[in-house]
């Protein structure tokens, strides 16, 4: 008989102020102490206004196109406004009821949708990262209002929600490669090449104007990761133990991997590198955390330190594109690198359940077909989507600021406030 488990309630809301966390302050900080002073207090106006906003469009809609059954490409429009929430509100849910692929819960709906909302606020945050000095609040806006109810809420759906194709084709994908770190990756380098180059990119100084910022809001998104990533087991047993213990390995091989290449290659290592090393290890081990054991962990790990470095530095100044804090190449690349190593890597037992015992994840060349074909679709979705939504909201509002207020600074020109 199911019922509720306070225990997996209190950890389930737990991993929910964690995420919440990383968003404000823990992104708000990070990406604040990377931007040019003139720029800071904008930066962190857009993680602030995009929690408020994106918790409405989450209630209103959002919610409904993610989570409820509809068809394998969008949910229904059955929970607008949260309806029907009341009905069972102090019942444990059930994901996908009466379907062939339903997930029963220990928790209730409210807990649920609670987490899933946090996850929807902290994606639409990082994108921000790559339009940074350059975009108009009320183009941010209205895109990621756009954004999250015909791009993000769909891709929840086809990876999470008990009746999306990719999930009954069996895609692994634990706390988000695809809905939240490729989705973001993407959108950020459209975003980035549709903006076009900040002014005086490649010849002004455009270095982090406090990278004190920069360390406190890293060091409470690795804090933070650890619910981010093991409230995926929607309780408090143990593949959210293994979850947490692979996370940090996978953060700490990364950490090292950076810093070593940038030491080897540059001569020093910068306080900068090792923060992006910590986040790539984090976004590769996004995916795997509840598939994967400690070795494949760190090897994952490893490997995101180095290739996000390469794409970072290297790969970035090939091309031109001014992805300015490098969603893409670090959120983009290290959530297609987790996803195709979970393919690899998955340990079957951590997935399994009564009806599966030998799991419903297990690494091979089956796997790692689904897990490129996800990748893919994401890809494609979340890159043409993007796209038109950009050429939209320009037809509606317009998406970048004059020269003259880029070259006086978003805070005064957007805000009418700013740092002395």
């Amino acid at each position: 008989m199911q019922h509720i488990e306070a225990g997996d309630v209190a950890w389930v809301l737990l991993c929910t102020v964690l995420v919440l966390l990383m968003t404000i302050p823990g992104l708000a900080l990070f990406y604040a102490g990377m931007v040019r002073k003139k720029n800071m207090l904008a930066i962190m106006m857009q993680s602030f206004s995009l929690c408020a906003v994106m918790t409405v469009v989450w209630m209103v809609a959002g919610y409904s196109l993610a989570f409820t059954d509809g068809n394998p490409w969008i949910g229904d429009l059955s929970r607008l406004f949260l309806n029907g929430l009341a009905e069972k509100w102090d019942q444990p849910f059930t994901l996908g009821a009466g379907t062939a692929n339903a997930q029963p819960t220990a928790i209730p709906e409210s807990v649920f949708l609670m987490f899933q909302m946090a996850f929807a606020i902290i994606t639409p945050a990082v994108v921000t990262g790559s339009c940074a000095d350059r975009m108009k609040f009320s183009a941010m806006l209205v895109f990621f209002i756009l954004w999250s109810l015909l791009i993000y809420a769909p891709l929840a759906h086809w990876v999470w929600s008990a009746t999306g194709w990719l999930a009954t084709l069996g895609v692994a994908d634990f706390a988000g490669g695809t809905v939240v770190e490729i989705n973001c990756g993407i959108t950020g380098l459209v975003c980035a090449l549709v903006l076009g180059k900040r002014l005086g990119y490649g010849q002004e100084n455009m270095a982090p104007w406090n990278l004190s910022y920069a360390v406190i809001g890293a060091c409470l998104l690795w804090v933070g990761w650890m619910g981010f990533n093991a409230g995926g087991a929607m309780g408090a047993n143990a593949r959210a133990g293994m979850a947490v213990l692979v996370t940090q390995i996978a953060a700490a091989g990364a950490t090292m991997t950076w810093t070593l290449a940038e030491w080897l290659l540059r001569g020093k290592p910068s306080v900068l590198g090792a923060i992006s090393g910590a986040v790539a290890g984090l976004v590769a081990i996004t995916p795997a955390a509840g598939f994967v054991l400690p070795g494949p962990a760190l090897a994952i790990g490893l490997a995101a330190g180095v290739v996000c470095f390469w794409m970072s530095t290297t790969v970035k100044g090939w091309f031109g594109y001014d992805d300015s804090l490098d969603a893409f190449g670090v959120h983009g690349i290290a959530g297609m690198l987790g996803m195709l190593a979970t393919g690899w890597f998955a340990f079957g037992p951590l997935s399994a359940t009564k009806d599966a015992p030998a799991g419903t994840a297990i690494g091979g060349l089956h796997l790692l077909g689904i897990q490129g074909t996800a990748v893919l679709a994401t890809i494609a979705f979340c890159g043409i989507g993007s796209w038109i939504l950009l050429m939209i909201t320009d037809a509606l509002v317009g998406l970048r600021v004059t020269n003259d207020e880029e070259r006086e600074g978003l805070d005064i020109v957007l805000h009418g406030e700013q740092l002395f």
